[in-house]
């Protein structure tokens, strides 16, 4: 790697060897010749005055690439594509004269583009299903451990550190839900050319529109698509691109959330990230422990989330049939938007696969606010005694108040004291602390787990963990 030139971040720490090849100039231009190649084929096998050698040299000379050959045509004709063409002529000189045949820029362009978001996709499912594997892990362990829960960051009922997991799990499964809806709906532009409208293929079959169907069925099916687009301008409707950054777009929300509920618990250190053996944690702080994984998350998921505000901004502006104003956008935001939700996913994997849980912190903050949401139980238990609701209602609310000062100060609640001494209230000490169960204040969150994970069951079996080296 260069040090003299700038590499950015998102390929050289954080983004997988995977999707950095996907994104990569040989998975691009390759791409091209395969395109090129599938179309020469379709049309010598409708007709076309193209030889079964010439798409047999176009298919031995897909690889080796001559970068500088193109880059200098490039710099000549100021047109990536035809500079391609023409490097790909010089390397099978048999078929020069029939390569991009009828076709359009964009018929290399936008295609590989589909088929490269496509793969991004379902590796990016791969990923999602690995996190949502973890969760389920960590779900089914702590299903029935209690713990504080928190309305507004304040102290709430109990839950169990378990059914908080499965909050983050919904919101991953509501992603696999958006990107399986969208990789089922995805479809291919075809060869329609520089307007949509096939003009050029109705002259070379002759006006034949069947054969120009035909054709534009083979090169999808080619590629693993079904179905091309019914209509369209030079382009394939640049609002796909709308609907995939919105889909990376979801799973940045997804993550941002998990690992901010992480970051915030580990604050009090009821949970922690993992934390390597001679991890540093603070250049000057030597003691310290910071979420870095999980603010990582964050902070490339804020960047993800913006990013996706380029394709709507793009798909809003095409010009009638096209225009060219959404090239040099679409070139950054578009890779650099698989990248970021790699990485973000990667990210997650490391740290669900390693959540620490500190029970006995989890157990003493809990205990700490246990009396407070426990005084509804409590006011009934005195009132099947023979107490008066209102009365003793009365008498909590007093009595929690004081305690509540008391603690501000610095000292340990004393709210059972309280109510144990006041002689109106009628329950001892004793009789108190039995009320004191944590899991008699869970309600349904073993079972909502349980039910939970055993609807995820069919999609968690498709789970699997990455082994790729992540960059923390």
């Amino acid at each position: 790697m260069s040090h003299d030139m700038y590499n950015s971040p998102l390929a050289s720490r954080y983004a997988s060897e995977y999707m950095l090849h996907l994104f990569s100039d040989d998975s691009r231009y390759q791409t091209w010749r395969r395109l090129w190649t599938a179309l020469a084929r379709a049309q010598h096998q409708l007709g076309l005055p193209i030889t079964e050698a010439q798409v047999a040299e176009l298919e031995a000379h897909i690889t080796d690439i001559d970068y500088e050959e193109a880059a200098r045509r490039e710099r000549q004709v100021r047109h990536d594509v035809m500079a391609h063409v023409y490097a790909y002529g010089k390397a099978a000189p048999s078929a020069a004269g029939i390569i991009h045949l009828g076709a359009t820029s964009c018929y290399v362009t936008d295609n590989a583009d589909l088929i490269l978001y496509r793969d991004g996709l379902v590796y990016l499912r791969t990923q999602l299903l690995a996190v949502l594997g973890n969760l389920a892990a960590f779900a089914e362990k702590y299903a029935a451990t209690p713990t504080l829960g928190y309305t507004h960051y304040q102290p709430a009922q109990p839950v169990t550190v378990g059914k908080r997991a499965t909050l983050w799990m919904q919101d991953f499964l509501a992603d696999v839900e958006e990107l399986d809806h969208l990789l089922s709906t995805l479809r291919f532009l075809g060869c329609r050319g520089t307007t949509g409208t096939e003009a050029s293929f109705m002259e070379l079959f002759d006006g034949d529109e069947e054969k120009i169907d035909e054709m534009n069925r083979r090169i999808a099916a080619e590629f693993g698509f079904s179905d091309c687009f019914p209509v369209c301008g030079q382009t394939y409707p640049r609002k796909v691109d709308g609907r995939i950054l919105g889909c990376l777009s979801g799973i940045a929300q997804s993550a941002y959330r998990m690992a901010n509920d992480i970051r915030l618990l580990q604050h009090d250190r009821q949970l922690e990230e993992p934390f390597e053996e001679e991890q540093i944690g603070s250049s000057a702080m030597a003691y310290k422990r910071n979420p870095m994984r999980c603010e990582r998350i964050c902070s490339l998921s804020r960047y993800l989330m913006a990013d996706a505000m380029n394709a709507p901004m793009t798909a809003s502006v095409q010009w009638l049939e096209r225009t060219l104003d959404d090239s040099a956008n679409r070139r950054i935001s578009m890779p650099e938007g698989f990248l970021c939700a790699d990485a973000v996913l990667r990210l997650c994997q490391n740290v669900t696969a390693g959540l620490r849980v500190n029970e006995a912190v989890v157990e003493r903050t809990l205990r700490e606010y246990l009396p407070f949401l426990a005084t509804e139980d409590i006011m009934m238990e005195a009132v099947k005694r023979g107490g008066d609701r209102q009365q003793l209602h009365e008498i909590i609310r007093r009595h929690s108040m004081a305690a509540t000062a008391r603690m501000k100060e610095g000292l340990p609640c004393d709210l059972l004291d309280r109510l144990a001494g006041d002689p109106v209230f009628g329950l001892s000490r004793s009789e108190l602390e039995q009320l004191m169960e944590p899991q008699r204040y869970i309600g349904r969150c073993p079972q909502q787990v349980r039910r939970f994970l055993d609807a995820c069951t069919p999609l968690l079996h498709q789970a699997q963990t990455s082994d790729g080296d992540i960059r923390i």
